[in-house]
């Protein structure tokens, strides 16, 4: 199965968010997430959070409470929850837009969970972000409006795309210069890989 991990940032569009829901999803609500539950047409299989914005749901069994004093957010709690788990495949929604400081850690969480081996997606109204590995090809289809490499990570090796506006040939990019951002599909789909390192890669809508 899949675990879908909900955090409390804003959803505007609950209808294309609900498209990528499975069957057998698994459900984790962290905190203020849960205000997402009736929009999402998706009961919890799981709570997490200190409830420090959202009122605690004592009618529920499966609630993992924590305290308000901790290093991790309750997001990134429930992804290590995943983890632990055993889960290889994570959805997350409701995790960015608003404060930046969320966004930022969340984002990468992506990469605690790659490094876990753990195929992850941050879903929102806007865009779809996942990790790409060394040795990984990926394919970007026609129909998003721009799609960026961002390297969030050490130094990003031998990276080459294929079928976009601005293609790329065993090329490198760094954290300081990020000069990955807004391409476009230009064939029926686009291919990214790289040999060394790890690149966040953003679909835009």
């Amino acid at each position: 199965m899949r675990c879908v991990i909900v955090g409390g940032a804003e959803i505007k569009n609950y209808e294309l968010i609900r498209k990528y829901f499975e069957p057998r999803d698994f459900f984790i609500y962290c905190d203020c997430g849960l205000r997402h539950e009736e929009s999402l047409r998706a009961r919890p299989d799981l709570v997490i959070g200190d409830f420090d914005s959202h009122e605690r749901p004592d009618s529920f069994e499966n609630v993992i409470t924590l305290p308000r004093v901790k290093d991790d957010t309750d997001t990134i709690f429930a992804v290590k929850e995943a983890i632990r788990r055993g889960f290889d495949d994570v959805l997350m929604v409701g995790a960015t837009g608003g404060r930046q400081d969320h966004n930022l850690g969340n984002i990468y969480a992506l990469l605690m969970l790659s490094n876990a081996n753990v195929n992850a997606v941050i879903v929102d109204d806007y865009s779809e972000m996942r990790i790409i590995r060394a040795n990984e090809t990926v394919a970007v289809r026609r129909g998003w409006k721009f799609f960026s490499l961002i390297n969030i990570a050490g130094v990003a090796r031998g990276i080459t795309i294929t079928g976009a506006k601005y293609n790329l040939n065993d090329a490198e990019i760094t954290p300081e210069f990020q000069y990955g951002i807004s391409n476009e599909v230009e064939d029926d789909c686009a291919e990214v890989s790289l040999r060394e390192g790890s690149l966040l890669l953003v679909c835009v809508r």
